[in-house]
């Protein structure tokens, strides 16, 4: 890469896509993700906002042609480059699609677009064609071939340049493939209560992996590095970009000690995690359970996503790290607000009788009940900004863990899953709440056994007894045990964990009902052991009297009764033995 910052734009309708992009992004140095949009309107009122700004903001736009499938969505794709070069000239345009038809590219290539990469180029090749683009060039390559225009001259590479990049590119697809695997299986070793039996599978699994990488860089590392000390400087220029980048990246100091690269790689292993089971697994219902597994996770992602925005705010506020506890309730307020508006569609209506609804008003009224029941109790929220902003140590489980270590990773991907569940819980509460049995919502959000009336009402049910074990027995319990019931993801879906961290200013402030719970806990406690003493004793005594004193007296009077009955047959017998005789 050059030394020039690039600052891009990301225009692509598909949700996962865009934060899996922007996540990989993000760790790469000299370059910002500048904004991710959605729809082709957007990109253009946040360019018109840039340019009235500062122009600078943006020096390159990524997009996709729609969703790639469609040809009407294509000829708007194409529509809108057209539109777009109008409006800015000098500003790059790289297509990064899943569309592959030459004749659509060469017509992407006459409408202004500079470059095209497809998706599922790897990583260091996507990088290096987005810097050549910003930089007034060009780069047009499909499965690794070059896209030549008509009439245009066949290029002439070098033979061993050409077999040089093949190879590298080879390499660095597979290292990425590798690294990509490696790290989803990293993750699942670190989730908690994993069985024996799949933790040695994963644990064989890894090996495997850092057995494969070794080979490849080993079979393949050699040669290149041959190559690289014998190509003359004027032909260093000349390099693939792909090649270059690999270079660079070898150069460059490792990111991981900057906040912006910790928070990718915290994001990137809980995408990963992400695509595991989302059923849930535990004994206490969730709001999101009523969803289907597809919506579930778009809501995820969305939410991770806002986060992620989020955090990007904050740095560019320069927010004081004190700060946090103050604007703690307005950050996780914000974050359900924003989530709710791009699950559901800011301006998305249903009809339920006469009445026309907009969706999003009528759950945003809400915002009290929700910040109540369930976002002003989500745990550890001050002590994750923290470490993703100002590289602060995890103090958890009694531990500090310092910010570069496994351990710290894992308690604060903990964190995150808890702060993903436990938002979503709050987008689909006020949604269970007022709009519940309403039919086109089933039929969009609902999973199948939550179709009728009655399983509805049920479920529904089921919350509500959640909310007054958890207000008056569950989280007192918690309060007074010193830990907090975490909600993670696992292979087998949505699980529970806890962990400890002091909680003796909440348990001053508990009144009533859990503050009974709490007494009774410490009366137990304190009691306990005494009674279990007692009970012993007394049980001691009660099986001392029942089989000394009442059992040996019961065993003597049955003797007697025994030998009362002995005797009575001996003398029968000798009365009747006289009689026989007399006879």
């Amino acid at each position: 890469m050059s030394d020039r910052h690039l600052k891009l734009l990301l225009i692509d309708q598909d949700p996962i896509f865009r934060l899996g992009l922007r996540v990989a992004l993000e760790a790469i140095p000299n370059l910002e993700v500048t904004g991710v949009v959605e729809t082709d309107t957007a990109a253009l009122q946040i360019l018109a906002e840039i340019a009235q700004e500062d122009p600078n903001q943006v020096n390159l736009v990524v997009l996709e042609f729609g969703n790639g499938r469609s040809t009407t969505s294509q000829q708007l794709g194409l529509q809108f480059c057209r539109q777009l070069r109008a409006l800015y000239p000098n500003l790059p345009i790289l297509l990064l699609s899943s569309i592959q038809e030459q004749g659509l590219l060469l017509a992407a290539k006459s409408v202004g677009i500079n470059g095209y990469c497809p998706k599922g180029t790897p990583l260091p090749e996507l990088v290096a064609a987005m810097q050549e683009v910003a930089d007034g060039g060009s780069y047009w390559f499909r499965d690794m071939e070059a896209i030549i225009t008509p009439h245009s001259p066949l290029p002439t590479p070098h033979p061993p340049l050409a077999f040089f990049k093949l190879r590298n590119n080879l390499r660095l697809s597979g290292i990425a493939y590798i690294e990509a695997t490696l790290a989803a299986v990293t993750a699942q070793l670190q989730v908690p209560g994993l069985p024996v039996l799949d933790r040695a599978i994963l644990a064989g699994q890894r090996r495997e992996l850092l057995a494969a990488r070794w080979l490849l860089n080993r079979l393949l590392v050699s040669s290149q590095e041959k190559q690289e000390e014998h190509i003359p400087v004027a032909d260093e220029t000349s390099l693939a970009p792909s090649v270059s980048s690999a270079i660079q990246q070898r150069q460059t100091v490792s990111p991981l000690l900057s906040p912006g690269a910790l928070q990718s790689a915290l994001f990137a292993s809980c995408i990963t995690k992400l695509q595991f089971s989302l059923q849930n697994v535990t004994d206490i219902p969730l709001e999101i359970d009523i969803f289907r597994e597809d919506k579930k996770r778009e809501l995820l992602y969305i939410i991770l996503q806002k986060l992620a925005e989020q955090l990007d705010e904050l740095r560019a506020s320069q927010i004081d790290i004190n700060q946090l506890h103050e604007v703690k309730f307005s950050l996780l307020r914000e974050l359900w607000q924003t989530a709710i508006i791009d699950f559901f569609g800011k301006f998305s209506r249903i009809q339920i009788g006469n009445q026309n609804i907009e969706i999003v008003n009528l759950l945003l009224q809400n915002t009290e009940i929700v910040q109540k029941d369930i976002l002003n109790k989500i745990p550890l929220v001050c002590e994750f900004y923290s470490y993703l902003l100002f590289k602060t140590e995890l103090n958890i489980d009694n531990t500090s863990y310092p910010v570069v270590s496994n351990e710290a990773k894992s308690q604060a991907l903990m964190i995150l899953e808890n702060l993903l569940i436990q938002v979503a819980n709050g987008v689909v509460q006020p949604l269970l709440n007022s709009l519940a049995d309403v039919e086109a919502i089933k039929q969009n959000f609902y999973g199948r056994h939550f179709i009728s009336t009655r399983e509805i009402e049920r479920f529904r049910n089921d919350l509500s007894w959640k909310y007054r074990l958890k207000n008056y027995i569950d989280e007192p319990k918690a309060v007074f045990e010193s830990r907090y019931d975490l909600f993670v993801i696992v292979p087998r879906g949505i699980a529970n964990t806890s962990v400890y961290a002091p909680r003796n200013q909440e348990l001053g402030k508990f009144s009533n009902i859990p503050l009974l719970v709490t007494l009774f806990l410490e009366f137990s406690d304190a009691i306990a052991p005494r009674l279990k003493s007692l009970v012993a004793f007394v049980g001691s005594g009660i099986v001392f009297i029942l089989t000394q004193i009442i059992g040996r007296g019961l065993g003597l009077i049955g003797r007697g009764i025994l030998q009362g009955i002995g005797s009575v047959s001996l003398i029968e017998k000798n009365l009747k033995r006289n009689s026989d005789r007399t006879k």
